[in-house]
């Protein structure tokens, strides 16, 4: 099973690890979206080969708004979310706010939208942008996924695009994820994924985690911690590879293996996972 031992062995805490994080969005609030959706996840890593690595068209879905688009996404969860009017809608790893106005657009003015993100700048853009729009019914707090600042059982929707990829403990995301949703309420969340071995070389890459693909974990074990946390109904709303230009993959490894890597039936995938929390389950001791 796909650990990420050589990377903590290198980053010695979690902490470190959401400070590498943290920093790199700083730095991609800053970029426009041509230059991040040429990369991993906006990681830096350009490529000459290909000019979309990861995310998905947002153009034509209702409730986009270009401006909050930085290209940072693996999918489109918000497509997938089947969210309702009047619905409170959480997202997970706001970015600008790109999703949050798409949910937005769903559950109407009777509403809300709450995205959280832990990066500063990308705070401020994504307020910025609902100003200009004048979305009274969307906000976004600072807070860390694994300690979300929101009480137990208040969304009927959580959504999340390519961010748990990125955060160290992926089970207390899961648990926090739970304890929020009320019951009966679900999720539908874009993530990246492992299939096989990852090669060592991009698993000790700083740059490769803060761009999405070190940072993955095995498909079999994201899957495992969601049924783990008491989630029902898992579903795989889509699934699709994601191929990494041979420009990029040669900054990591030799052209043998490289050519080698690119040629596997396994590697690194994008999912959208659906599931849902119980009717009855309260997701915190004392709150029901």
């Amino acid at each position: 099973m796909e650990t990420l031992t050589s990377l903590t062995e290198r980053y010695s805490t979690d902490d470190e690890l959401k400070a590498l994080v943290r920093q790199k969005y700083a730095e991609i609030a800053k970029q426009d979206k041509e230059t991040n959706a040429s990369s991993c996840c906006g990681s830096g890593c350009c490529s000459t080969e290909i000019a979309n690595i990861m995310n998905d068209d947002y153009s034509t879905i209702k409730g986009y708004e270009p401006g909050a688009d930085l290209g940072l996404g693996c999918g489109l969860p918000t497509v997938f979310a089947k969210i309702k009017s009047g619905d409170t809608v959480i997202d997970l790893g706001s970015g600008a706010g790109n999703d949050c106005f798409v949910a937005r657009s769903e559950t109407g003015e009777s509403g809300k939208v709450i995205g959280i993100d832990f990066t500063e700048e990308m705070i401020e853009k994504a307020r910025n942008n609902a100003e200009r729009l004048g979305f009274n019914n969307v906000e976004f707090r600072m807070g860390d996924i694994e300690h979300m600042p929101v009480g137990p059982n208040r969304a009927d929707v959580v959504v999340s695009n390519c961010v748990l990829n990125l955060v160290p403990n992926k089970d207390a995301v899961f648990a926090e994820i739970f304890r929020v949703l009320k019951p009966g309420g679900h999720f539908s969340i874009s993530d990246v994924v492992l299939v096989g071995d990852l090669p060592e070389a991009l698993q000790k890459d700083a740059e490769m985690y803060a761009g999405c693909v070190a940072g993955a974990i095995q498909k079999e074990e994201y899957l495992r911690l969601i049924t783990k946390n008491g989630f029902k109904n898992i579903t795989l709303q889509k699934e699709k590879a994601i191929i990494i230009p041979m420009d990029i993959l040669r900054n990591y490894m030799s052209e043998e293996d490289a050519t080698q890597f690119g040629s596997r039936d396994s590697g690194i995938f994008s999912i959208t996972v659906y599931a849902e929390k119980p009717e009855g389950s309260c997701g915190c001791e004392g709150c029901c």
